[in-house]
């Protein structure tokens, strides 16, 4: 019993020896994040890890896709959601264990890596930082390199650091990239491309013989980022942008040439609508950048929901380098971007850079849309990014305006309707939460989706800083809509659509609300003189909370025996539809 016992053990070693073989990896190490989508790939790095894997939030990046750190968990929730001045570690990049056994530091291995501050994100602060640690054989990390935060550069630096410690050298060699910053949120970002770690190499050794596909794929739309099928079917032509482009990037001391292949493919369908080979190969120079431009066409037999994939793939010799063996560096020679037509408008590619929020009460900001048929609005899609504290069950009030049609392009200002909601996030980073009316709400050619802050603290809204479809935001801070000084992209805000319009009948003349003032008020109002006989104040659920008859010519009521709080008030006038308005209370 004792023989059969050893003998299960001595399975089990073994098996658990071959495992941990199995996960150790052989130099060369290099990963560019190409081949990764959201999170990091576990061929080569270890789970757990928070950093992003993206090609948004990043400028003049090498290749496609970089791994960003930030505050953020995997998950898009911050490391410390209810402490908002929270400092500390936090994303970590740990890779799988790489064989060193036999090398010495005349070996010359170097790890070399492409890096870079804030990006698009928030700038880490001087005290932030970023370290590349190794792990020895005794156990340890030590630091190998590190950087501060503080300083604006827009290109990405490239860094080489020279493993020359005996104690490295072994078989169960690792590395980490750790952040330091606010764990609040997506603060203090920094953005890391092309890790290569191999032996035989220099501080010289720069220059590796790649051409990569590089920036995200421009819309394939002309005035949004998506929109319902329906509306697009109206006016294919019309609605799809003259060309669509990317650009490819010469990593080499030495110029090249190169094609590509254009297509555009039914998702949904399974069709390839395009399918086009450039004719000839073009040039690109040394460490230089060229575009890759394709020219759509309308697509045919679509129904119900669409996805299409514009894909732009070039052909390099990129696998017959002998730089880096064992590595096929066409694996980031394609690109992609998506384009949904299914039931919303958006103007936003569906990642954040940063959020923006409207640091004062009952403050409102819409956002405009122009669609081509007939359709009603049936709720709003948003990304409401856990920033610095728990929001969760603060109320938020959503509202749909049409245009006032007198060509100054703003919205009317009474909402064709107005609904209290409970904020909740969605499950993860960049995600929506969809927020529905009780019955869809017919709109006209222009229409405007709105979100009224109500109480602190300030709701953080998703920005896409990518967006190339700007002022079509505004932001009424009293009785006025303006537009918005902030332009440099697109909120995260969609539309949802009917498919049509509704059979509910909805207001179609804008009454204005009436002007109450103070406002904020501890208790006193007064407003201009009218004909309304009675006052009625309602809790943000639309439940009456006090009603006052009113005397010919009253412009004052007393509402201080009320608690603090968001109320709106409505003016029932014999000679005309109710007047509505809102209060804050607060003394």
């Amino acid at each position: 019993m004792r023989n059969r016992s050893g003998l299960i053990l001595g399975l089990c070693w073994l098996f658990l020896s071959q495992l941990a073989t199995a996960q150790t990896l052989q130099l060369p190490f290099f990963d560019d994040f190409s081949t990764s989508t959201r999170t990091a790939s576990p061929t080569r790095w270890a789970p757990g890890s928070g950093v992003y894997i993206n090609n948004t939030l990043t400028v003049n990046h090498p290749t496609v896709n970089v791994a960003t750190f930030d505050g953020l968990r995997a998950d898009g929730f911050p490391y410390a959601l209810n402490n908002e001045n929270a400092e500390g570690g936090t994303d970590t990049l740990t890779s799988l264990p790489i064989n060193m056994a036999g090398l010495t530091v005349r070996d010359s291995v170097y790890i070399s890596f492409y890096w870079q501050r804030r990006g698009l994100g928030e700038l880490p602060d001087t005290s932030d930082s970023l370290r590349l640690e190794v792990l020895g054989s005794d156990g340890t990390w030590r630091t190998a390199w590190k950087m501060s935060g503080g300083m604006i550069d827009a290109n990405f630096a490239q860094a080489f650091v020279r493993v020359a410690n005996p104690i490295d050298f072994h078989a169960g060699f690792r590395f980490r990239f750790r952040a330091q910053g606010r764990q609040s949120g997506a603060f203090d970002e920094w953005h890391l491309d092309y890790v290569y770690l191999n032996k035989g190499r220099t501080q010289f050794d720069r220059y590796i013989r790649d051409i990569a596909v590089r920036q995200s794929v421009t819309p394939l739309l002309r005035r949004f980022t998506a929109m319902p099928l329906r509306q697009f079917l109206a006016k294919p032509t019309a609605e799809l942008a003259d060309s669509v482009a990317t650009d490819v990037n010469n990593l080499f001391n030495d110029f090249n040439f190169t094609t590509f292949r254009y297509t555009l493919r039914d998702e949904v369908g399974g069709r390839v609508i395009q399918d086009v080979l450039s004719p000839t190969a073009t040039l690109i120079p040394s460490l230089g950048r060229q575009n890759k431009v394709g020219r759509p066409t309308a697509p045919t037999a679509l129904a119900g929901r669409a996805v299409l994939r514009t894909t732009f793939n070039v052909t390099t010799s990129d696998n017959q380098n002998n730089t880096l063996p064992g590595v096929d560096l066409r694996q980031n020679d394609t690109i992609s971007g998506v384009t949904v037509l299914d039931n919303y408008f958006a103007y936003d590619d569906g990642s954040a850079e940063i959020v923006k929020q409207i640091n004062q009460r009952l403050a409102r900001v819409a956002v405009r849309f122009v669609k081509t048929l007939p359709d009603a609005v049936t709720g709003i899609r948003i990304n409401i990014a856990p920033t610095r504290r728990d929001q969760t069950g603060q109320q938020v009030v959503f509202g749909v305006y049409n245009d006032i049609g007198n060509g100054s392009g703003r919205p009317t200002a009474r909402p064709l309707i107005q609904k209290s909601f409970s904020l909740t996030y969605a499950a993860a980073r960049n995600g929506f939460v969809d927020y529905m009316f009780d019955a869809p709400v017919n709109v006209r050619d222009t229409f405007y989706v709105a979100f009224s802050q109500l109480e602190d603290p300030p709701i953080p809204v998703g920005f896409d800083r990518n967006s190339p479809f700007r002022n079509q935001t505004f932001i009424n801070l009293g009785n006025n809509w303006d537009v918005s000084p902030d332009n440099d992209g697109a909120l995260m805000i969609r539309p949802l659509m009917n498919n049509g319009l509704s059979t509910v009948i909805t207001a179609t003349e804008p009454i204005p609300p009436l002007s109450v003032f103070p406002n904020p008020t501890t208790g006193t109002i007064n407003w201009v003189a009218g004909t309304a006989t009675q006052l009625d104040v309602l809790d943000l659920m639309g439940r009456p909370v006090l009603t006052l008859p009113l005397s010919t010519g009253q412009t004052r009521a007393e509402l201080g025996q009320l608690p603090d709080g968001f109320y709106l008030l409505r003016f029932t006038d014999p000679q005309g539809p109710p007047r509505t308005s809102k209060l804050l209370i607060r003394k």
